[in-house]
């Protein structure tokens, strides 16, 4: 029969109450102790200023000018002038009067070449031949025919450049050796081929 206890006693004899004492001061708490979290106070954001119609006027005041600069830019790249218009731009080396009458056809040629159907490669040595000779015999004014170029249907990703002697003889008349006997290169009048040929008027022999 078990002896009640007596309210407000240790269940525990004294022999296992200081045995249990013990055991509590060998003991270690599983996780220490840990200070409460502060509590985050919520940050008010900064009032921006208010915009105003100047800001706005001045926004757009830079975008325009902006646009602008491009758009000089690209107008640059556009407007490359021609290879008649770098011709009529070409210091005038002869005198004006007898270059306006040129101009106007109203002076016949003294000789003239027909390249056109040439290769670069056959029309360079055949002008530089015609030219010399034509200083050699004092010849003044003389015709060069090149031809318009013809429009090719076969045009590929590569763009080809239409008339490419129209192009090319010029260049060859300001480089040497053509170039110490040329004064003055301008595009033919139409009756005597107009864009497809050159009046090439040369320098006077000593």
């Amino acid at each position: 029969m078990t002896r009640k206890r007596k309210p407000g006693t240790s269940p525990l004899t004294e022999e296992d109450q200081t045995l249990w004492d013990l055991v509590k001061k060998t003991a270690k708490p599983i996780h220490g102790a840990r200070p409460p979290a502060p509590i985050a106070r919520p940050v008010k954001p900064k009032a921006s200023a208010p915009i105003t119609p100047r800001d706005v006027a001045r926004d757009i005041q830079l975008f325009e000018l902006e646009i602008g600069r491009h758009a000089k830019v690209e107008k640059g790249h556009n407007l490359a002038p021609t290879l008649t218009e770098r011709l009529a731009q070409a210091p005038l080396r002869m005198d004006r009067k007898h270059f306006t009458k040129m101009r106007k056809g109203k002076v016949s040629p003294e000789a003239r070449i027909d390249l056109h159907g040439m290769t670069m490669a056959q029309a360079h040595p055949a002008l530089t031949r015609f030219i010399l000779a034509a200083c050699a015999m004092d010849r003044r004014l003389v015709l060069v025919i090149t031809g318009k170029g013809k429009h090719r249907d076969d045009e590929g990703p590569i763009p080809v450049r239409k008339g490419v002697l129209k192009h090319q003889v010029p260049h060859w008349l300001q480089t040497p050796p053509l170039r110490e006997a040329v004064l003055q290169v301008a595009e033919a009048h139409l009756k005597h081929g107009g864009s497809g040929a050159y009046y090439v008027y040369l320098r006077r022999q000593k």
